[in-house]
């Protein structure tokens, strides 16, 4: 048992700083590295932002506004009692934006974008395109890494801001529809109540789980072993891995916000 234990501290010991390496290279490769000519149509930042972005806009918005529904038709059912029905559209709008919205869009791309990351990645791995092109004097973690993870966090804010407001628009057709609050008042209260922290603290967050989704996703690409077996494990833990680490820096940084505005 002892072991296995120590076995276990090893290995995440060695992940950490795997990934913490891939983290300070990839900042030399944006920041410092030398620029190198245009990259290959599918390793192109632009191609990998249209992946992530545009492609996952759609799942994005039916995710947000569908929760945005279901968040106002719950707080409608307990602040109903106290005759504070018109505060649903604050509840819904404030909770999209420092929570929810940030949170719900990370997990989809985490599970969308980072699982395509790692499977893609790990098959040029153990199918030794990752040493061809190492071979061939190209850096892996520029070709590859650098576009992915700035693509990631570019978008990822970005689809943040459509799932706040596609939730809010799930909040106003409750409220508008089953609730009966005139619009116009729906979204007066939405505005009173929703300040410019509660959006920048969500948008805050969005930028640290896109750096969270690429750097898992490339780390476990890029360290892919055993075939088609492997693959499919770096592919589940870069998933697992993710949604864990989401929920960590989101109770990290909420405890943060939380604390600095007492």
């Amino acid at each position: 048992m002892v072991s296995s234990l120590g076995s276990s501290i090893i290995a995440i010991y060695r992940s950490v700083v795997g990934v913490l390496t891939l983290f300070v290279n990839i900042l030399y490769w944006i920041f410092i590295g030398p620029f190198k000519g245009k990259v290959a149509s599918r390793q192109s930042i632009f191609y990998q932002c249209i992946f992530v972005g545009l492609r996952s806009a759609l799942i994005v918005f039916f995710v947000t506004i569908f929760t945005g529904i279901v968040l106002a038709m719950q707080s409608a059912y307990q602040l109903e009692r106290m005759g504070a029905t018109l505060y649903v559209a604050a509840l819904v709008a404030v909770s999209l934006c420092r929570e929810l919205g940030p949170v719900l869009t990370a997990l989809v791309i985490a599970g969308r974008v980072g699982s395509a990351i790692a499977a893609e990645l790990g098959t040029m791995k153990v199918s030794e395109q990752i040493e061809a092109l190492q071979l061939m004097a190209i850096n892996p973690v520029r070709f590859l890494a650098v576009p992915r993870f700035l693509a990631l966090f570019f978008m990822q804010p970005c689809l943040t801001v459509l799932g706040n407001i596609s939730g809010m628009i799930g909040g106003l057709l409750v409220g508008t529809g089953s609730l009966k609050i005139n619009s116009d008042l729906y979204i007066q209260t939405t505005f009173n109540y929703l300040e410019l922290k509660d959006i920048y603290t969500g948008l805050i967050k969005s930028f640290v789980f896109a750096m969270v989704i690429a750097l898992i996703g490339c780390y476990e690409g890029l360290n892919t072993k055993g075939g088609a077996e492997g693959v499919g494990k770096a592919t589940t833990r870069s998933v697992v891995i993710s949604f864990i680490l989401i929920i960590l820096a989101d109770c990290v940084l909420t405890s943060i916000f939380y604390f600095s505005e007492m």
